[in-house]
């Protein structure tokens, strides 16, 4: 489905997280944020649950999806999520420092996602053994044992966080596959997700050092100071060690996630040759972002101090 035209579908329990996260968007849009508004049904509901599944329809919104941003590109995106944070930071459940939600995501079990890893390796070794192997169980044999190598740097990853991160309401999914631009223009920010508290690093740190970027531009680097410079002059409330850990935050979110090659041998998606691409690109990016961490750092320290 084209990401100009959006149609949500929600089981009926599904129905109030969709509402919210609906009210979500039609404050951000209220506030001058791009983006489509719901179109409610005859009897006024912005969730049409008459039948099985419950749907929601919006607006159709001009524009196209790039995952690759242009620098005209990344300061919009930047700019829209600042305004975003900022306008989200007094909803109930956002806080200055990060309380259990922010100690459950910092509880990473690497024990837990190391057995997961070797029962997908066994899964992969059988296939290859009884000669129905293809190339990605080639490729996702290679990747998770690389995987499994890395996840040795999560305890010292982890150690190294500040104690109290920002927790707040935040867009929940911002990334370039919902964004649509007019040319150099953002024209419609979509998908926000239901208002659950999370690190307002993670929200910054996932859009700046998002895997197409980290892996398909030469000048990664400054394409992340571009997005947050042009953050933090719509937000500089921000608190520094949000902005100085957001590249920690985006690689540890990374390394813990087995997100795509996970459905692939445990319960394939429906598109799931998308999610297998994702797979491989995200690990690519695993493999990069180690290898630049002492001038992510040094890149973000200015931009936080500013």
């Amino acid at each position: 489905m084209p990401r100009n035209c959006q149609w949500r579908f929600a089981t009926r329990c599904q129905c109030t997280g969709q509402s919210a996260a609906i009210a979500l968007s039609t404050r951000a849009t209220d506030a001058g944020i791009p983006g489509p508004r719901v179109l409610p049904n005859q009897e006024g509901k912005v969730i049409d649950d008459s039948t099985p599944p419950a749907v929601s329809v919006w607006e159709w919104m001009p524009g196209h999806v790039s995952t690759l941003l242009s620098p005209p590109q990344l300061a919009a995106a930047g700019t829209a999520l600042g305004r975003i944070h900022a306008l989200f930071a007094g909803l109930p459940g956002s806080a200055p420092a990060e309380g259990p939600a922010g100690q459950r995501w910092r509880d990473i079990d690497v024990d837990d996602i190391t057995a997961t890893i070797d029962q997908l390796l066994e899964t992969i070794a059988g296939r290859i053994d009884a000669g129905d192997g293809d190339a990605f169980d080639v490729e996702a044999q290679r990747t998770l044992l690389e995987r499994r190598d890395q996840l040795v740097h999560v305890p010292e990853l982890v150690a190294g966080l500040p104690a109290d991160l920002t927790v707040q309401v935040v867009h929940g999914d911002y990334s370039p596959v919902n964004l649509l631009f007019v040319g150099e223009r953002l024209s419609a920010v979509l998908d926000f997700r239901p208002p659950d508290p999370f690190l307002l690093a993670y929200d910054l740190g996932r859009m700046a050092f998002y895997p197409n970027s980290v892996t398909g531009d030469a000048d990664w680097l400054g394409a992340a100071a571009t997005l947050i410079g042009a953050y933090r002059q719509e937000h500089p409330a921000v608190a520094a060690a949000d902005v100085r850990t957001c590249g920690r935050v985006a690689l540890l979110q990374l390394l813990k996630s087995l997100y795509g090659v996970r459905q692939h041998y445990l319960k394939p998606g429906v598109f799931q040759d998308d999610l297998d691409a994702f797979w491989l690109l995200r690990h690519r990016a695993v493999s990069v972002l180690p290898a630049d961490l002492a001038a992510t750092d040094t890149l973000l320290a200015g931009p936080a101090d500013d």
